[in-house]
């Protein structure tokens, strides 16, 4: 197998946590959190390629929109719409299950998740005591 083609996995929330499976390997496991789950997949594929450290970066987690923005809750559908052009309504449709999105409205919409996560990655937050507290 080409080490640079990426291996999918799905991931499904479960109600102690999360399970994930591989269609193309009979490869699946189980995390009470999404860390575990990772951690616990690279493990399940080191052991059924026979590898003592197995290359990460070749596991394409997926997902679908109503469990993703059910599990990241922090992420706000409405402002996400807004931040990537779309319609609010028609985004909550994808987040609910009641409509499935192109392929090209699933890019949108993974770019916009994508490029948030790489702006909070960058940011540094402070808190900066107001005048009045300094003053004390």
């Amino acid at each position: 197998m080409s080490s640079k083609k990426k291996i999918a996995v799905t991931v499904e929330k479960t109600d102690n946590g999360f399970s994930a499976y591989a269609a193309d390997f009979p490869v699946f496991t189980t995390g009470a959190s999404m860390n575990e789950l990772i951690d616990n997949v690279a493990e399940a594929f080191s052991l059924f390629f026979e590898e003592k450290k197995f290359d990460e970066t070749r596991i394409s987690l997926e997902i679908d929109f109503k469990q993703f923005f059910q599990y990241y809750k922090v992420i706000n559908s409405k402002a996400l719409a807004e931040k990537i052009g779309m319609n609010p309504t028609l985004l909550s449709q994808y987040v609910r299950g009641h409509k499935k999105p192109s392929e090209q409205q699933r890019r949108r919409i993974l770019y916009g998740i994508n490029r948030i996560g790489h702006e909070m990655s960058e940011m540094t937050v402070f808190y900066e005591k107001s005048k009045a507290n300094k003053k004390r």
